[in-house]
């Protein structure tokens, strides 16, 4: 059995909405916005927890995360979510902006998924 939640933790709000991130408000991009209004710390970051359990019903967990900031407005229009408004640290263009195929490799759940493959090699 697996599972997996994912969220935006912001620093400005004191890491909300996190894993209520899905269900913080009708139109989550609009409320964030909305909510850190002109603030100057924008930090943010994506953070994802992977859970399997083994056969012996052993818990294995990954996290994964991607740091950044949240843009001042909406830019680009691949992924989903926050993804028009998460700028990720060393880059310029929002998620959203820099394409499914960067998203692939570079997302929270990507490295999530990276640290849990290792993790099953392991054992």
């Amino acid at each position: 059995m697996a599972g997996e939640d994912s969220g935006i933790e912001v620093a400005a709000l004191d890491g909300r909405p996190g894993v209520e991130s899905a269900r913080w408000a009708t139109d989550g991009v609009g409320q964030l916005l909305s909510e850190l209004g002109g603030a100057q710390d924008r930090r943010a970051r994506y953070v994802c927890e992977l859970v399997v359990l083994d056969p012996d019903g052993a818990e294995i967990r990954a996290t994964g995360t991607l740091e950044g900031e949240v843009a001042l407005e909406r830019r680009g229009d691949e992924g989903f979510g926050y993804d028009p408004i998460f700028v990720p640290l060393g880059e310029a263009r929002t998620v959203a902006e820099l394409g499914n195929a960067w998203k692939s490799e570079h997302s929270h759940r990507a490295r999530a998924g990276r640290a849990l493959a290792q993790l099953l090699a392991e054992r």
